[in-house]
């Protein structure tokens, strides 16, 4: 890997050397021109940024239908490369109006659905819709007013109406896949809150004939399991009423943005939490009735977290995920500092 390296940067240095007294119209149609539109597509920024240092005239370098390099970098969906062209506008301003042979913009070019290869390192559908409504969104930021209406001539589409169509089928997947999570985790839910709520009224040890009251009511353990019942009937009955707000959604685009993750959110981790509350029922019922000294507590103690992890290892990175997604600083968030040429 090193030699690789080596070698590569011995290559690009000579590929700059050439390049510096070099003419646009040279450069057109080149193989460097192919190597820095490859470059873009793979997101290799440092390349890019090298030949840009040797010979700035290549920022009018166009591809296959006379697109820029920001459109292309925005179609391929490399935030780096996009990053290094978005601060290259304040010295090429009219990079953000330009079209291509088709009257493409820079938000049809984020309206196209993004490669194979990048979907595929988003977990699920609706993360993947996620994330392509989170590229809209900042492409629209920087776009003049009169671009959002913008059509093109093979469609004849606005770039919100082109989004509509080329995300239908990932939309289509997103509903469909947050259903089936939303159906399954609403059974284990509503079967919690059954055996909650018997669990409630079913004391352990028992109630005194005579008064009502429960046998063990003055012991520590007989409240820790009355409060972990009720955080647990709670909980679980707040994650089976978010989970049916998901089933019940419309799923509209902007939905997949923020609202549906959010209900995601609340559900898994309410449901995490009344399975966990569930366990700590069950062991401090186990202490009440075998006694601490009891042999047998132990190793059962030890076994009721086996729910708990294995719910944590399932579900907890997806979680996560969809949080980091959502609420976190996210792709966009900092832009780096203005690279000088």
């Amino acid at each position: 890997m090193k030699w690789t390296h080596e070698r590569t940067s011995e290559i690009l240095h000579s590929m700059c050397e050439v390049v510096k007294g070099m003419s646009l119209k040279q450069i057109q149609g080149s193989v460097v021109q192919a190597a820095i539109f490859e470059a873009i597509k793979q997101g290799h920024v440092e390349f890019v940024f090298e030949l840009f240092r040797s010979n700035a005239a290549m920022i009018a370098l166009t591809g296959e239908n006379g697109k820029n390099m920001l459109q292309f970098a925005i179609e391929c969906r490399q935030e780096k490369v996009y990053f290094f062209f978005y601060e290259l506008t304040g010295i090429v301003p009219n990079m953000i109006v330009r079209i291509d042979q088709f009257n493409n913009t820079l938000l049809h070019a984020a309206a196209s659905l993004s490669p194979i290869a990048q979907l595929n390192h988003i977990q699920g559908a609706a993360l993947q819709m996620q994330r392509e409504l989170q590229w809209f969104k900042e492409i629209e930021k920087i776009v003049p007013p009169k671009i959002l209406e913008a059509v093109n001539a093979t469609d004849g589409m606005t770039a919100r109406d082109l989004f509509t169509k080329n995300h239908k089928e990932l939309a289509k997947e997103g509903e469909r896949s947050m259903k089936e999570i939303a159906t399954s985790c609403t059974v284990v839910g509503a079967l919690i809150i059954t055996i909650m709520f018997t669990a409630a009224f079913t004391v352990p040890g028992g109630n005194n004939g005579n008064t009502g009251m429960p046998f063990f009511l003055d012991e520590k353990l007989f409240k820790v399991f009355i409060v972990s019942d009720a955080l647990s009937l709670f909980s679980s009955t707040t994650s089976v009423m978010t989970f049916l707000g998901v089933l019940t959604s419309r799923y509209a685009e902007a939905d997949f943005l923020e609202s549906l993750p959010k209900k995601m959110i609340i559900g898994l981790f309410t449901l995490f939490f009344s399975i966990a509350t569930m366990m700590i029922a069950f062991v401090s019922t186990l202490f009440i009735m075998l006694g601490e000294k009891s042999w047998i507590v132990i190793p059962i103690t030890l076994l009721s977290s086996a729910p708990i992890v294995s719910f944590a290892w399932m579900q907890f990175p997806l979680l996560v995920e969809i949080f980091v997604s959502t609420y976190g600083a996210g792709i966009f968030a900092e832009k780096p500092e203005p690279l000088a040429l």
